[in-house]
């Protein structure tokens, strides 16, 4: 495991020179806990965008988030073991070691700054992209990168059916943005957290919504076991 993947490990080296001509993603979240459905959107983006380096970075202090997350270090743990063996991937610590909420626009001024010149890409899912005038200073975020977005199925949540095919639908949106090709994944964090509450389904289902080691690693560090 190199340095740059470590969890918690330092990502603002000084850029090379060829900086200016990087493609650069952040695709932020959650990731309470990272499933089959956010890795495919990373992969998604590093294929279809060309993407030198895509930053993986877990939320710190959700302003938007009603409920409490897991630990940090716990989030950062299964975005490695669900993310780290992806090419040009960075697993990014920053927002967690901010203090008070943490803001989109924030991180793309320090990746700008990290990589001058290049092009930045926010990528997201439909959901997300819904959501997205609701974000705080969203016409800086919208001025700092290009949207990247894969739709998603209309019921994502924890009753969802597994073979969902309508789509979310966007053509309302008034925001310039990039589409993805993605496959449907009707899958959600809320639905991983709730499987949790049928203790008979601990045993191996969870691997259909999350990778393999991400499912060891709530299994054993006992999470999600009283769910919010």
């Amino acid at each position: 495991m190199t340095d740059a993947h470590r969890p918690g490990a330092e990502v603002s080296e000084a850029a090379p020179s060829s900086a200016r001509h990087l493609r650069v993603g952040m695709f932020g979240g959650a990731f309470d806990p990272p499933h089959w459905a956010h890795r495919a959107l990373a992969e998604a983006a590093l294929a279809q965008l060309g993407l030198d380096v895509l930053h993986i970075l877990p939320t710190g202090l959700a302003w938007h988030k009603s409920r409490v997350l897991s630990p940090a270090e716990h989030r950062l743990a299964m975005c490695q073991l669900a993310f780290g063996d992806l090419p040009n991937i960075r697993i990014d610590a920053r927002e967690m070691q901010r203090e008070g909420p943490s803001y989109t626009a924030d991180t793309l001024r320090e990746l700008a700054a990290e990589y001058p010149g290049a092009q930045l890409f926010l990528v997201l899912g439909a959901d997300q992209l819904l959501a997205f005038k609701s974000w705080i200073r969203w016409p800086e975020v919208l001025q700092q990168a290009k949207l990247a977005v894969a739709n998603r199925a209309t019921n994502i949540g924890a009753d969802a059916a597994p073979d969902q095919d309508q789509e979310m639908d966007l053509s309302g949106i008034d925001l310039p943005f990039e589409r993805l090709a993605m496959p449907l994944k009707n899958i959600s964090a809320s639905a991983v957290r709730a499987r949790f509450e049928q203790p008979v389904s601990r045993s191996g289902s969870l691997e259909v919504l999350v990778p393999e080691a991400v499912a060891g690693y709530i299994s054993l560090h006992h999470l999600y076991q009283n769910p919010s």
